[in-house]
């Protein structure tokens, strides 16, 4: 088993075996995928030969930590009912071709509550959480993302993942992912050994470090408190390189795929990768 499972978010033109020889290719002990466009509703039926071709290269690559994340077009808690139904099926749609492959994670960012406020909203997302888990394979998961709080958008607090836990009564395939930039410029400064050990002890008191099952590991253009979703080199944002040394050298999460979503991919992510192994002790 490896001892940290360090990785980045990998193009799928080649297929998704192919993102996974790539993600070896420079480092990656674990990949994040799309299993479909992020940019539209439709996707291509998922065959028994593009199984194979997956499951042959997680078998080559020895890669078998494999993250799925869903389309940007979701929004479980829509405002209208003919948005937030395409979103529901959609969801499904992504948790079932990962039921397929064999991938166990859909990280996703449920949604924005437009106006409608974000009690309302977690409601909402909650109740089409219920849904979609009820309707999709059992090996599956959702992780809702830490959001930045751009615009309405959902879970950028602690309490508000809390809050959608608890409005779904918690069941067993629902967990979180943490991204570092968002959670940075939504109000947890992270910057220094206090500051993080201060979130990573809020999130453990409110949601429970066994709920964090996916990290994106991102440093931030934007400064903190800002609330913009902009994603900068590891070591060249306003986060600093400190952060993710104690975070890949955190034996909390040694078994948590850390996924790099970093600009110019996937020359990009190559780097950022040398850089977080080489963070590395021991």
């Amino acid at each position: 088993m490896q001892t940290h499972l360090l990785g980045a978010h990998m193009p799928i033109k080649g297929g998704l075996g192919q993102a996974v020889r790539d993600g070896k290719a420079i480092g990656c002990t674990a990949v994040q995928v799309f299993t479909s466009s992020p940019q539209q509703w439709a996707s291509r039926p998922v065959t028994k030969d593009m199984v194979s071709k997956f499951q042959t290269a997680k078998a080559e690559t020895g890669i078998d930590v494999v993250v799925s994340h869903d389309s940007y077009l979701v929004n479980l808690c829509a405002p209208t009912e003919e948005a937030k139904l395409k979103s529901i099926e959609g969801l499904k749609g992504e948790l079932r071709r990962c039921g397929q492959y064999g991938i166990r994670w859909v990280v996703s960012h449920i949604g924005a509550h437009k106006g409608e406020g974000a009690e309302e909203g977690l409601r909402m997302a909650a109740e089409s959480v219920k849904e979609v888990l009820a309707e999709t394979p059992d090996g599956v998961m959702i992780l809702a993302e830490t959001t930045a709080g751009q615009g309405s958008s959902l879970n950028s607090k602690f309490e508000e993942i809390a809050r959608l836990f608890e409005l779904t009564g918690s069941p067993p395939r629902l967990g979180v992912c943490l991204d570092t930039c968002h959670i940075f410029v939504a109000g947890y400064d992270i910057r220094t050994a206090e500051g993080y050990e201060k979130a990573f002890s809020e999130f453990e008191r409110l949601i429970g470090l066994s709920n964090l099952k996916a990290i994106h590991c991102n440093d931030s253009k934007k400064d903190f408190g800002t609330r913009v979703d902009r994603h900068e080199h590891i070591g060249d944002g306003f986060i600093g390189a400190m952060p993710f040394q104690l975070l890949v050298n955190d034996p909390r999460f040694f078994q948590t795929p850390i996924l790099l979503e970093t600009p110019e991919a996937p020359e990009g992510h190559a780097m950022n990768l040398a850089k977080l192994w080489g963070m590395v002790e021991g």
